[in-house]
């Protein structure tokens, strides 16, 4: 048998390729046509806040057909319309047509998945919501198109889209990197702590600010780009621009979009101020403070804080308001807000946004970003441990003003700690104290993307001691370990 199959005859053989070929391309005829992705979408599109000449809009897609994975909104403006800046998505205009494409993290909308970004643009006179959007080509009529066939060529194979910019992890692991950012005295400036971080990457180089002790508080500015460099990058004394001299604690940066400017926000003692430049990259160029709060503190606030302090402020917007938030180391986190529009003036309605009855556990240093690609923010609180060590809690909300659910809120499941955090070149602090996630954007919606999370923090020496004011706070940075993207 095994000389007879060796020996086939060559005709005999080029029939029976002849045959089995002739029965693959059977087969592949017999295959059903391939079937084009069936077109779908509707849009909600809304000017969330208007102002004489210019105006905020958000977008919604709302994906009815097939999964996408990369994705053009195109419509007309017809009033001499002009998009200023965007957020979520890469927007061009020419003329009065407006293409808004897909960002890195929110390519794929799966089937019944939405997206959602926003704008800034300027008007002239009326302001008509766009009559028609279209969707990779196809108009969205807020129902499902027909699908189109083409003959295979090769057999069908399913993919699952991935969610746009993943989803938080329900527990943390951190890696910690040494010491970074520590003192640098000069002349005027006999500096001996670094704190309270606030970072951002703009043009290729992270920007960071901090509070620094001599004999009171003040600012600084450093500036690098890559992390590596950050121990040896120079400092900028913010008490040389228009910031000024005195007290001047705990900063957060985030650039206001619709109004194209760069705002500090910082804590004076009596209020929450902030000042702002068009360029971050000029330390001299901040101009002098002024007050969110016309009448000083509110009175909820006043009516709850105790033998507390008023202290770090944060900003944060969503398509309509911007909210300020505030804590009083005595279990209380305050919220007002005021309109996209009217912003920074008008802050109003105070609430109690959280409370615990017991101050440590909601203590200070609160930070709150909206998650990339979800209809989700994220909401960081720092607490002091019954060890009497500094760590974070966290939940989230489908709204800023909440509802807010806990996420990784204890000892034993936190979100960053000691006891979740490792250091691979020696513990150099069991304290991970005030700080900021690093942002996948700049704007005011302090957007993150949930991919394998960076958080610059304040460390201390675990063998210090003394006045809180004086203590050698240093900054490092945390890197997540345990990213399910």
């Amino acid at each position: 048998m095994l000389l007879a199959r060796l020996f086939t005859p060559r005709r005999a053989r080029i029939g029976a390729m002849a045959t089995t070929s002739l029965a693959m391309v059977a087969a592949l005829a017999a295959l059903p046509p391939q079937a084009a992705a069936a077109p779908g979408c509707s849009i909600a599109y809304a000017a969330t806040s208007q102002w004489q000449g210019g105006f905020t809009a958000s977008v919604a897609i709302t994906n009815l057909g097939d999964a996408v994975d990369g994705w053009t909104l195109t419509w007309t403006y017809g009033s001499g319309q002009q998009v200023a800046q965007a957020w979520n998505a890469e927007v061009s205009q020419s003329g009065g047509q407006v293409s808004a494409r897909n960002a890195s993290y929110n390519a794929a909308i799966p089937t019944g998945g939405r997206v959602e970004f926003g704008f800034t643009a300027t008007s002239t006179g009326s302001n008509p919501d766009p009559t028609s959007f279209s969707l990779n080509g196809t108009t969205c009529t807020g129902g499902v198109g027909p699908t189109t066939t083409t003959p295979p060529t090769t057999p069908p194979t399913t993919t699952t889209p991935q969610q746009p910019g993943g989803s938080l992890p329900s527990s943390f692991r951190w890696s910690s990197s040494g010491a970074l950012i520590g003192p640098k005295p000069d002349s005027s400036h006999a500096t001996v702590s670094v704190k309270d971080p606030s970072v951002v990457r703009h043009n290729g180089r992270y920007h960071v600010f901090a509070s620094v002790y001599t004999n009171g508080y003040n600012l600084v500015h450093t500036s690098f780009t890559d992390w590596s460099q950050a121990a040896s990058a120079p400092h900028h004394y913010l008490d040389r621009s228009g910031i000024g001299t005195g007290y001047r604690a705990a900063p957060q940066v985030f650039y206001f979009a619709p109004q194209r400017l760069w705002y500090l926000v910082y804590q004076t003692g009596s209020n929450a101020s902030y000042s702002t430049t068009a360029d971050i990259e000029n330390p001299a160029s901040w101009s002098a403070p002024r007050n969110f709060y016309a009448n000083g503190m509110p009175q909820i606030i006043r009516d709850n804080i105790g033998n507390g302090y008023w202290v770090d402020f944060w900003t944060v917007c969503d398509t309509a308001k911007c909210h300020l938030f505030s804590s009083d180391d005595n279990g209380h986190l305050y919220r007002s807000e005021t309109s996209l529009a009217q912003f920074p003036n008008g802050f109003t309605n105070t609430v109690i946004a959280m409370q615990d009855s017991n101050r440590n556990r909601l203590f200070e240093a609160s930070n709150i970003y909206k998650v990339a690609g979800k209809n989700q923010w994220l909401m960081l609180h720092e607490a002091i441990g019954s060890d009497g060590r500094r760590w974070f809690r966290s939940w989230t909300a489908p709204a800023i003003a909440g509802p807010w659910t806990a996420l990784a809120d204890s000892e034993s499941n936190p979100f960053a700690r000691a006891n979740n955090t490792t250091f691979p070149g020696g513990q150099w602090t069991r304290d991970i104290s005030h700080g900021e996630l690093v942002r996948s954007g700049t704007d005011q919606t302090m957007e993150i993307n949930p991919c394998k999370l960076s958080y610059l923090y304040q460390g201390l020496d675990p063998n210090a001691s003394g006045d809180y004011n004086r203590l050698p706070w240093r900054l490092g940075l945390l890197t997540q370990t345990n990213s399910p993207c």
